[in-house]
């Protein structure tokens, strides 16, 4: 049986690498707790292509 509660995985994917038009797209797993964040989330991480920190936003 699945676990419940209101922590669910996300997708984080790059705004910069997309406006680019470069091969291959930077996306991050994690998770959040949906009662306490309801809005999608919106981190600084690591894009290995463009070589520097970006903005990641949530989809889906």
């Amino acid at each position: 049986m699945a676990k419940k509660g209101n922590r669910i995985q996300v997708i984080l994917e790059c705004t910069e690498h997309k406006n680019t038009g470069m091969p291959g797209m930077s996306r991050y797993i994690t998770t959040k707790n949906r009662k306490n964040t309801p809005e999608r989330l919106e981190l600084k991480k690591y894009n290995s292509v463009l070589k520097k920190y970006t903005v990641h936003k949530e989809i889906k």
